[in-house]
């Protein structure tokens, strides 16, 4: 293959694509679900392919950019009209956090531990559960938080304060198991815990889905 010959090839790849993403519209890109990624993936994977390989022309990477993309836009006319195969297609959306309490199943059928929940609402600033009311992971693998009613807004207190003190909560129990090195970074032991944990009426770790600390309060402990 020529330079010339891939040149062309390229340029026209490169306008296949595009245009094949403006026909699907923008929500390939802003809201990708599983399915979208993957075909995502297979295209980009259908063109590379045919650039490099000698036997390959124009007609072939036209072919199998517009077969793959009608196969997409029909998937998505299939999903618009007949609201049962959504779920199926683009997946559903998943209350992981209901009034205030973590939803360990969903959290399990998504494949998301308490480390990666935390990442998420912090990405919404959040940066202690407890200050979430509800929480739905969407099928982009986003989050949408609704906070609880005295952290919709920040006050005046809040202001005032330094960002350690805002900012610096830490899981000390997730899962039933102590993170011991979160526990010592912030100061204490194992006896601490445990006082703690009696105070709530609970007397052993693994009755403890998730237990947060934020300096000045109380510990937050969620059961099982």
């Amino acid at each position: 293959m020529d330079y010339l010959e891939m040149f062309v090839e390229i340029i026209f790849g490169f306008v296949a694509l595009f245009l094949v993403t403006k026909v699907l519209g923008k929500t390939q890109i802003t809201q990708i679900t599983a399915f979208d990624f993957i075909s995502a993936l297979v295209l980009g994977e259908l063109v590379g392919n045919a650039l490099y390989d000698d036997e390959v022309g124009i007609a072939k990477i036209a072919f199998a950019v517009i077969l793959w993309g009608i196969l997409i836009y029909l998937t998505e006319m299939i999903t618009q009209k007949f609201k049962g195969t959504r779920s199926l297609l683009e997946g559903s959306p998943s209350l992981v956090i209901h009034e205030g309490k973590i939803m360990k199943q969903q959290l399990k059928k998504n494949k998301l531990d308490i480390n990666q929940l935390q990442h998420l609402l912090r990405t919404k600033d959040v940066f202690s559960i407890k200050d979430v009311q509800f929480a739905v992971l969407e099928t982009d693998g986003t989050i949408s938080v609704l906070k609880t009613s005295d952290k919709q807004t920040p006050t005046k207190k809040d202001l005032n304060l330094p960002l350690s003190a805002v900012s610096l909560s830490s899981i000390f129990i997730s899962d039933g198991e102590v993170l011991w090195d979160n526990l010592k970074e912030s100061g204490f032991d194992e006896s601490w815990l445990k006082t703690e944990l009696r105070n709530q009426n609970i007397s052993r770790v693994d009755q403890v889905l998730m237990a947060e600390y934020t300096p000045g309060e109380q510990l937050f402990v969620m059961p099982y």
